[in-house]
Formats: structure tokens, C-alpha cells, sequence
């Protein structure tokens, strides 16, 4: 169905997409070809010459608000060969949009300046509106196909399409942990368990969310600040500017009303959530927060033992309704215990150093929940690799365990 250079071109994009990693959110990362039938290519900025075909323009998008890839790529193509644009053939990472949202519909705009071919990698997952960006570009005369590199096009944006299917955003669980599974020594003592190396990576897994969350024993017993350190970026320093610092949203669970203004968490200003119960004493008599610290009350649920807690899914969905659809869990043993007893984790980061710590140490998650081998969570393991000294493990739950 696809020949050898669509892969090709493709493949291209989703490069192009890839560079708005950690500036999109929450906003698709999506990326854009355009490609003419020309062998002429002494003036394009990418160039990408096989047989008869040759790239006239590219983009990517960049931030929530400004251009698509889509208008983008038109942009450059009018800049370096608007003659070339007519009968061009886009090959785009997502369906073009079909509505007015921010931006006008890049479908419209692949309309108006005369391509003659669409590829997009995937559907729009948003049930309302997929399909309506391809059949407005068939309507209009463009052959329009999908399906090219699809896979590797969802891996893009996982975030976005289960918080389009789902109505919940993507939840990633950062673990650390010595290799007999210890947290911490029994005192609390845990600075350092892990390498420099992979307190680095964190940074970037904290770079690329939408929101973190934790709870108020990690902010207590660390004083965290749970922001994005661009002094610690590493290799991402190159392509990602410290002004262009997107700080995620922070999220902390504190249902025993024990933070006070005063902790380092509220010295950085960037938006925090405070998740109080219903029972919590009324909003009014709260400590003053800064402004941009935003308390939000919501229900809890009973787990197996008898314990209030609150209620997670509700806590993911009113997240999903502020369009924050990419979270990191970073948080004590008994918070990442409870979103994994409640089947709420897409994806596990597991940092294993190597050390040993022995005695009585803290667990790297509690599942009071949890009482028979026939209950426990089963993994699949995606990727290992070594990250400084330590060891990375990226893992899924298992639709069912065993």
C-alpha cells in the first residue's frame, strides 16, 4: 500500500515531531513533510532526494497556540519553493485538524495551497472529530490516506489519545530503589540512593509532563521542590532553552492538611494543586497561599483495610478536564502502592542501583490491599538499559495477573 520513499518521508516526521517533546504538551507532538515531484533541490533547508521526489518543506509544532506542523511545513515550502506546492504530497503524524480551535483547520490550509496527496500516520483519536480532517480532504479532491508508521506514531502521544479515548490522562510511576528493593534506611536517611546520571533522567521524565504528583510525606520529609531543574538536563540543555522551562503542574495529596506556606515547595512560582477531602475544614480557614497554589476538595474512598483515602480515578479525571493528559507519580511507598493496587498506572520507571541495604529499610511500595500471591501485579518489561551505575527499567502492567 505504502511504498519504500512514504516510509521513508514519514519516518522524517515523525522525527520533526519529536523535537516538541517536552514543549507541546498538552497539545499532540506532531510533524509534517511536504515532498514534490522535482529532482531540483539546491534551495530546501531538509533535503531528502530519491528518484523524482524531493522535500520543499517541514515543520513541527512547537507550542499549544502557535502554528501546526502543518502550517508550519507550508511556511517553509512558501519560502523556499512556493512554486513546487502545488500537487505536493504532505505526509503529516496525525490527521489533520478539521476545526477552528486556537488555529485555524490545517486540513483547510492543505486545501487552499493545492496538495494533490495527504498521508497522515494515524486517526485523530478524539471520537468527535476523527475522521472529519480526511474526509474534508477527500471532499475536496485530495487523495487521502492513513495507517503509514502508525505504531510508532502513537508512541508519540500517549498521553493525548488516552485522555481523548479514556477521558484520563497517561500515568508514569517513577520507582528508585537499591537492587534488594529498600527506598530508604529505616531512619529515612535516602539521599543518595541512585546515580547523578539517573537524578538527570527524572529531570527529563519530569520535563515532558503535564503534572506531578505527589504526597505530603515526600514534600515533608524532603523539603522536595518537585520542579523541572534545567541546571540538570543534561544532553537536553542543547535543544531545550532554560527560558523555554515548561514547570508541569504540581500536584500534592494532602488530606491531613500538614503543608504550610513556608516549605520549599511553595517558593517556585508555577501552578500547585492541593488535594484536600470533603471533610476537610472549609477552603476559607485555609493558610494564605500564594496565588498561583489552587486547593481542590474531593471524595474518598475506603480501601480493604478500612482506611479513607482519597479517591484516585476522580483525582485523574478532574486532571484530564484541565487537558493535563501526561502525569508522573512521584511519591512514597504507600501513593504509588494505592495507584498500582487500583489498576491505574500505564507505565512504570524503575531506577535500581546497585546496592544492597539490608535490616529494616522502606519497601518500594506498599499493597496492604495485596494479600495473596494470586493478587500480585504482573509486569511486562519494555526496555533495560543502564543509566550512570544504575540499572532503568521501563514496565506495563499486564491486563491481568497472576
Amino acid at each position: 500500500m505504502f511504498s519504500q520513499q512514504d516510509h521513508q518521508y514519514m519516518a522524517l516526521a515523525i522525527k520533526l515531531a519529536k523535537k516538541g517533546h517536552y514543549t507541546t504538551s498538552p497539545n499532540p507532538r506532531v510533524g509534517c513533510v511536504l515532498v514534490a515531484n522535482t529532482e531540483d533541490n539546491t534551495e530546501s533547508n531538509i533535503v531528502i532526494t530519491t528518484g523524482k521526489t524531493q522535500v520543499i518543506g517541514a515543520g513541527f509544532h512547537q507550542k499549544a497556540g502557535q502554528g501546526h506542523a502543518e502550517v508550519n511545513a507550508l511556511a517553509d515550502a512558501k519560502l523556499n519553493h512556493p512554486n513546487l506546492i502545488n500537487g505536493a504530497t504532505a505526509y503529516v503524524t496525525l490527521e489533520p485538524c478539521s476545526h477552528f480551535g486556537r488555529t485555524p483547520p490545517c486540513a483547510q490550509a492543505l486545501i487552499n495551497a493545492g496538495v494533490k496527496r495527504v498521508v497522515a500516520a494515524m486517526v485523530d483519536p478524539n471520537p468527535e472529530v476523527s475522521g472529519r480532517g480526511l474526509a474534508m480532504l477527500e471532499q475536496a479532491g485530495i487523495k487521502a490516506e492513513f495507517g503509514l508508521l502508525e505504531n510508532e506514531a502513537k508512541a508519540l502521544n500517549r498521553g493525548f489519545i488516552k485522555l481523548m479515548t479514556h477521558a484520563l490522562p497517561h500515568v508514569r510511576i517513577k520507582l528508585a530503589a537499591s537492587l534488594d528493593g529498600k527506598t530508604a534506611m529505616k531512619s529515612g536517611e535516602s539521599k543518595w540512593i541512585t546515580s547523578p546520571e539517573a537524578r538527570k533522567d527524572v529531570q527529563s521524565l519530569r520535563a515532558e509532563s503535564c503534572a506531578i504528583i505527589s504526597g505530603a510525606d515526600s514534600i515533608l520529609t524532603d523539603n522536595a521542590k518537585m520542579t523541572v531543574r534545567w541546571s540538570e538536563l543534561g544532553e537536553l540543555q542543547h535543544s531545550y532553552k532554560e527560558d523555554n522551562i515548561r514547570q508541569p503542574v504540581r500536584v500534592v495529596i494532602d488530606s491531613q492538611n500538614r503543608l504550610t506556606p513556608e516549605l520549599a515547595f511553595f517558593k517556585v512560582n508555577s501552578p500547585i494543586l492541593i488535594i484536600n477531602t470533603l471533610t476537610d475544614p472549609p477552603l476559607e480557614n485555609s493558610p494564605k497561599w500564594p496565588h498561583f497554589v489552587e486547593q481542590v476538595q474531593l471524595p474518598t474512598i475506603k480501601n480493604n483495610i478500612g482506611e479513607s483515602k482519597i479517591d484516585l480515578t476522580k483525582l485523574l479525571m478532574m486532571l484530564a478536564k484541565r487537558g493535563l493528559n501526561e502525569v508522573l507519580v512521584e511519591s512514597g511507598a504507600h501513593l504509588a502502592g494505592a495507584f498500582i493496587e487500583q489498576d491505574l498506572a500505564d507505565e512504570f520507571i524503575l531506577y535500581q542501583a546497585p546496592k544492597l541495604m539490608g535490616g529494616d529499610g522502606k519497601n518500594l511500595v506498599e499493597m496492604p490491599n495485596i494479600t495473596a500471591l494470586s493478587q500480585a501485579k504482573t509486569l511486562a518489561i519494555t526496555d533495560v538499559r543502564l543509566v550512570g551505575r544504575d540499572i532503568r527499567i521501563t514496565a506495563t502492567l499486564t491486563k491481568t495477573s497472576k
